[in-house]
């Protein structure tokens, strides 16, 4: 690999850099802010429900995972931030704030999504050089957002979309659904490492993630173009 090439790799690693820390903190700030305002203050004692993105910054799943990824040229870019802390017994109505705590965070990227598309009308008024990366950082931003949506929102716990499901099931079914979270990451890391590999090895498609992620995500994207005038 020679110089250009390297250059090259540290200018598209620089177009995702804001997207991920824009995505991630905005994503937790969010579930943090929406807690405090429904009677939970945990998150903003600890100084949670800040735009600080070293506040949320986890050096593993902020920093390393996202840059794996992408020096591994994954068909997709996945990371987390520190879990904002809530203590989902204060909220003022337990089942109904649940879900609006959680839904905060994928509801978050979605608007960050619809922004930085809203943003891609501006990018012709900066210098050549400029706007070039920035209409890339912009393009990023909105896959990454769309797809941090999507995947936040599988019914699966400790996910967003596992917690929205739980607020929504009668009691006698939530509560059995609660305690599937113990094997929650396992899950997810045998959907996002185990299973691709796995079927790699046997010459099968077994990205189930991607089955889902891809058709939806480029959906939304195609959806969020239209709605903001990118897309006739």
């Amino acid at each position: 690999m020679n110089v250009a090439d390297i250059g090259e790799m540290i200018r598209v690693a620089s177009t995702w850099v804001l997207p991920v820390l824009l995505a991630i903190t905005l994503h937790e700030a969010a579930h943090g802010f929406a807690a405090w305002r429904l009677g939970d203050d945990t998150a903003y004692k600890l100084g949670r429900v800040t735009l600080n993105p070293l506040k949320h910054v986890d050096p593993v799943g902020t920093i390393l995972l996202p840059a794996m990824l992408f020096f591994l040229h994954s068909p997709f870019m996945f990371g987390y931030a520190k879990p904002v802390p809530v203590n989902f017994r204060r909220l003022k109505s337990f089942r109904r704030d649940t879900i609006l705590v959680a839904a905060a965070g994928p509801g978050t990227n979605l608007a960050l999504a619809i922004i930085s598309a809203l943003l891609l009308h501006l990018v012709d008024l900066a210098p050549t050089a400029v706007a070039e990366w920035a209409h890339l950082t912009l393009i990023n931003s909105i896959i990454l957002n769309v797809i941090l949506a999507i995947f936040n929102m599988l019914p699966l716990l400790p996910l967003d979309g596992g917690r929205v499901l739980a607020g929504l099931l009668p009691p006698s079914l939530a509560r059995p659904f609660y305690r599937t979270e113990r094997y929650g990451m396992f899950i997810l890391l045998a959907l996002i490492f185990l299973l691709p590999w796995i079927g790699g090895q046997l010459g099968v498609d077994l990205n189930i993630l991607g089955w889902i992620l891809g058709p939806a995500s480029d959906y939304l994207v195609q959806l969020i173009a239209t709605l903001t005038g990118l897309k006739s």
